[in-house]
């Protein structure tokens, strides 16, 4: 009997004594528990709603074709080291939000109004620098033509779709994810469709096909978009570098509430192959769920990332089941603790909706959290009407708590996209939560303390990396963070979540550690040298660097 087979029937065996799953679970090393440190973790922090104060007033509207999306793209659009916000707002004009928010005081944000951004049809939206020039652009995500907004600065915009010879098409787009292949001038962009058009007015609900944009062999622009077929309804869709070759392959979460004889997919993606999935004789195995929202995160410690996958009730929490050969996992959401499959206030007896999902370290004590965006689709009976947001808080011996009650985040409005960033720049994580048909949630983190009086939890370090070429912003990377006794591995990415997700400061907690040793690894497999730095403070890792170049905010 298969290793994977005796510990699940040991499980169930356990679960018919009415033994405890997580011992029972320890005790036979599944999921790889890391080994707990002496340090504790931390509680979760304490949180102030600011929206209306900070000046957001902006909601996500729109009958079904807007049920689904809802993102935010976080993002310095104007090179102040402030994360700006751009919220996707269905059947209403989408909006760009400059951050004016002073040094660890309240949070402050201006709109910014133009023609290129106020869209509507939009469902949400990626940052990432297309061209390479240090301006960040956007991946606006439409029903209807998708739209590249070339970024020129001081948070300005103009549509590039024609500059950049790319093809917007007509879909219903809601999954965006990006990376770079070898040496292209362009990143490759995949786009995540859900329902053609026409069958949600013929009312037959099929699924369409996603799309992979890469550039054109000739260079100059991108080549006419090609079909990811078959397409199962996707949500969520991120490029990673799963195995860790060097090779970033294409998640697809998919919403089996339309599919027919679909599942979650995983392409194979080589530079300069046509993509293929992964077969179930190569190890994939068959899972259906309301695919909503992609997080990953090394949360084992053993260098490969785990996947969280949102969906109606019945979350995963995936590691590989054996090595990295097979594209092979396991569910250990139950064992960890991160299942949220029901509301812990609200509706408690009934089925929860996930979807953005985020791993950050909001109380800055070395441990991962996962915050997790609730919300019934519009008026689903069988599904929570009032099904609060997880705040899931990371502990010593690798499970998750529910600390959002404690945070103060509570909140029975339906959310969609989501993100945890420090808009202040006071080393804690603030959180943004895009709501449907309400106003967005902006709460600013205060620690231990109060809005009065905020008190910083832990220490923690935030660097952006920099390359010269395309790549500017090192999509593809690991950055590996020690601090004391503890290795923490991040992936850059562009993509995941639900419908929108960051490009900018990386952030990494570092409980009581006053110093912290980063390693990265660069794109293209070479790995730099380790570079010391003090924490609490900024830093932008260059490629070749020997040293930080420290960043300091303006007043």
């Amino acid at each position: 009997m298969p290793a994977v087979t005796r510990r699940r029937s040991a499980l169930i065996a356990a679960a018919l004594l009415g033994l405890p799953l997580v011992i029972i679970g320890l005790a036979l090393g599944f999921g790889r528990f890391p080994r707990a440190t002496p340090a504790d973790a931390l509680p979760a922090p304490r949180f102030v709603e600011e929206a209306a104060a900070a000046g957001i007033d902006h909601h996500y509207d729109g009958e079904f074709m807007f049920f689904v999306g809802g993102g935010v793209a976080v993002f310095d659009c104007d090179g102040d080291g402030r994360q700006d916000v751009y919220l996707a707002g269905g059947s209403q004009p989408a909006t760009l939000y400059r951050n004016d928010s002073p040094p660890g005081a309240e949070l402050r944000f201006s709109t910014l109004h133009d023609p290129s951004t106020d869209l509507t049809g939009v469902t949400g939206a990626y940052p990432l620098d297309v061209d390479g020039d240090a301006i960040p652009d956007l991946a606006v995500l439409r029903v209807g033509e998708n739209v590249l907004l070339r970024g020129t600065g001081d948070c300005r915009f103009e549509r590039a779709n024609e500059r950049w010879g790319y093809d917007g098409g007509t879909a219903w787009t809601a999954a965006f994810s990006a990376m770079w292949e070898g040496s292209a001038s362009l990143p490759t962009m995949a786009f995540g469709n859900y329902l053609t058009v026409d069958s949600v007015v013929e009312r037959t609900y099929d699924c369409d096909d996603s799309e992979l944009v890469r550039p054109a062999p000739s260079g100059g622009g991108y080549a006419p978009p090609a079909p990811l077929s078959p397409g199962y309804c996707a949500l969520s869709i991120l490029f990673s570098d799963w195995d860790r070759s060097g090779r970033g392959d294409l998640r697809m979460s998919n919403d089996r509430h339309y599919y027919r004889g679909g599942e979650e997919q995983l392409w194979r993606v080589v530079a300069g192959e046509t993509p293929r999935l992964w077969t179930h004789d190569e190890g994939w195995q068959t899972m259906r769920i309301s695919g909503m929202g992609i997080a990953s995160q090394d949360l084992t410690g053993d260098g490969y990332p785990e996947v969280y996958l949102t969906s109606q009730g019945d979350n995963k929490l995936e590691t590989l089941a054996g090595d990295a050969t097979q594209p092979r996992y396991e569910n250990i959401a139950l064992l960890r603790g991160a299942t949220a499959h029901r509301p812990y206030q609200g509706d408690t007896t009934q089925r929860s909706t996930g979807w953005h999902a985020e791993f950050q370290d909001a109380n800055n004590d070395g441990y991962m959290d996962l915050f997790v965006a609730k919300g019934n689709v519009e008026a689903m009976t069988e599904y929570a009407a009032r099904d609060p947001s997880n705040l899931l808080i990371g502990q010593a011996d690798g499970t998750f708590v529910e600390g959002a009650l404690a945070a103060g985040i509570v909140s029975f409005a339906r959310a969609r996209g989501a993100a945890l960033a420090d808009f202040n720049l006071d080393g804690l994580l603030d959180l943004i939560v895009v709501n449907r048909r309400e106003n967005v949630s902006l709460w600013r983190n205060v620690g231990s303390g109060t809005a009065e009086a905020p008190e910083p939890m832990g220490n923690w370090i935030a660097l952006r990396l920099e390359e010269n070429g395309a790549n500017r912003d090192a999509i593809g990377a690991w950055v590996e963070v020690k601090a004391a006794e503890r290795t923490i591995s991040r992936e850059v990415t562009v993509g995941g979540g639900h419908a929108g997700g960051q490009l900018g400061w990386i952030h990494f907690g570092l409980g009581e550690a006053d110093r912290a040793s980063i390693t990265v690894r660069w794109p293209d497999g070479e790995v730099g040298q380790a570079i010391e730095v003090e924490a609490n403070g900024f830093v932008v890792v260059e490629r070749g660097a020997t040293e930080p170049r420290p960043w300091q905010p303006l007043p």
